[in-house]
């Protein structure tokens, strides 16, 4: 087996990714677009996205990644709106785009077409919500276009397969649909929920972090494979699990958490890189298939299918989020009315990614109990290619021009630094009730200098926040937070020199070098984050 391919999309790709952090180009479409280039470039390999990989090895990890950095209060009260958008607007999008191939495409199968929409309708909140966070958009859209994301593959891969049955001659109807929809759907959430407490049971039983790390990258497949061993939906299950840990993951104890959090921004980072390069990587392959096809004609067909799916995604968003404020006034009462601002975003932020791709080449190659072709399966194929890329780049470059043109009202930074520092002074006075009680008892008995130094980490940590609040440096315009920590680092750096030093003349051994340079480390990682 040869794996430098393997290697070289990972790297490839990896250095792609981290170029574009240096541009105002957001990763996702420099990916697609070095991809798309690099793909005709001598001696370089197909690339073929393989469903068998896709699905079960690539989209786990990545629905978990994003589930547990969601927040299910914020999805919680946005429940209806990611509802009408992962369910309601998936069956309408594999609906209309449906019916307008099959009005589209002389010979195309109605099956066949509804195939295609399938396909098609679920976007790819990963470069929506990577734009957004860019440009600054609102929490409550990010909040819905992460919710969209987390449930609507399940919506399209069960629709997917109704579609399939039809197209192949197994036979399907309405009632079946709905039936293998409901299956895949409670069976997922019922996975999930038997699931979720038992894996968080072990994640804080279980004390050697790296024990505990691993464990973390099994979760997502297990419960993915859990899922699907009972035909249910392996995507609700991953969503439901990762929810349940990201919502109680402070009992975890801190090693964990901090291995946690660079070990999941590592495989998402690398798994995010690669699987964009491999959507433009896909070109020559899925042009090859084209064949009987004019190039004029599929072109056109091409053009008119985004026009398709951009029209449908604004016919669902704009009444999915008036009309049920027109039909219920308890909504009118609990929800402020909403601008035409965000419907607009949302809308616009319909881009399509490797999911839709995975999912066309599952496509089988004949029908059922035949060696007929499935129909029109090379042109499904081409325009699922021609849709991802045309979503991802013309929508991904235009939507922060959009969403900066349209003016959103920025983040209060003010007022979240007075929550934040509310919230500090909160925690940091009953600590100090229970320091008092813990110091009373003549069994914790410390030196005052000790004592002292307990209060003093206390103090620093209640006064941090409110001194974000205060005037600049008037030299260098720092805080006296971002001087207090930029000193701390630059004492750390210090210690660091002297301790290699002193392993370079023999004086410690590189064992000591290291428990001491871990003792800095975490002093170092501290200051930082409170950076953040």
């Amino acid at each position: 087996m040869d794996v430098m391919p393997l290697l070289l999309l990972v790297a490839g790709s990896a250095a792609i990714a981290a170029a574009a952090r240096r541009t105002p180009v957001p990763a996702p479409l420099l990916l697609v677009a070095v991809g798309l280039v690099v793909s005709y470039l001598p001696g370089v390999p197909d690339y073929t996205l393989d469903p068998e990989v896709v699905l079960p090895l690539l989209l786990p990890p990545l629905l978990h990644t994003s589930a547990a950095d969601s927040s299910y209060l914020d999805l919680r009260a946005q429940v209806r709106p990611v509802a009408l958008l992962s369910v309601g607007y998936v069956l309408f999008a594999t609906l209309a785009v449906g019916w307008a191939v099959y009005a589209l495409v002389p010979g195309m199968p109605l099956t066949a077409a509804l195939v295609l929409g399938a396909v098609v309708a679920p976007p790819d909140a990963v470069a929506a919500t990577a734009v957004a966070r860019r440009v600054g958009l609102p929490s409550r859209i990010t909040t819905i276009l992460q919710g969209e994301s987390l449930l609507n593959d399940a919506t399209a891969i069960t629709a997917y397969k109704v579609a399939v049955a039809a197209a192949v001659g197994e036979g399907a109807s309405w009632a079946g649909g709905i039936e293998e929809f409901l299956i895949a759907a409670v069976g997922g959430t019922v996975v999930g929920l038997v699931l979720m407490a038992p894996l968080h049971w072990l994640r804080t039983r279980v004390k050697e972090p790296l024990l505990q790390n691993t464990l973390s990258l099994l979760i997502p497949f297990v419960a993915y494979s859990t899922a699907e061993q009972f035909h249910a939906s392996g995507v609700i299950a991953v969503v439901v699990v990762a929810l349940y840990l990201g919502h109680r993951a402070w009992e975890v104890d801190f090693a964990t958490r901090l291995q946690e959090d660079a070990v999941w921004k590592m495989v998402a980072f690398v798994l995010e890189s690669a699987v964009f390069a491999l959507i433009g990587l896909q070109l020559p392959v899925v042009l090859r298939g084209l064949g009987a096809y004019d190039g004029l004609d599929a072109a056109w067909y091409a053009v008119a299918l985004f026009l398709v799916v951009v029209a449908a995604r604004f016919l669902w968003v704009f009444p999915a989020t008036y009309l049920p404020r027109m039909l219920s006034a308890r909504i009118r009462e609990r929800e402020e009315d909403p601008t035409w601002r965000g419907p607009v975003v949302i809308g616009w932020a319909g881009m399509r990614g490797v999911v839709s791709l995975a999912i066309a080449f599952s496509i089988p190659l004949t029908l059922h109990d035949s060696s007929e072709a499935f129909p029109e399966r090379d042109l499904v194929l081409f325009l699922t290619f021609t849709t991802v890329i045309g979503t991802l780049v013309l929508q991904g470059l235009t939507l922060p021009p959009l969403i900066r043109l349209l003016k959103f009202p920025g983040t209060d930074t003010r007022a979240a630094t007075l929550a934040e520092a509310n919230a500090q002074a909160q925690a940091s006075r009953i600590a100090e009730q229970r320091l008092d009680e813990l110091l009373s008892d003549e069994r914790n008995a410390l030196p005052p200098p000790l004592a002292d130094r307990l209060r003093a980490v206390l103090e620093r940590r209640r006064n941090a926040v409110w001194e974000r609040l205060g005037q600049p440096n008037p030299v260098t315009g720092e805080s006296v937070d971002d001087t207090y920590r930029r000193l701390a680092r630059e004492m750390i750096s210090a210690e660091r020199e002297v301790f290699v030093r002193l392993r370079d003349g023999r004086h410690i051994d590189d064992e000591m070098l290291r428990t001491l340079l871990r003792r800095l480390d975490l002093e170092e990682a501290a200051a930082y984050r409170e950076a953040e």
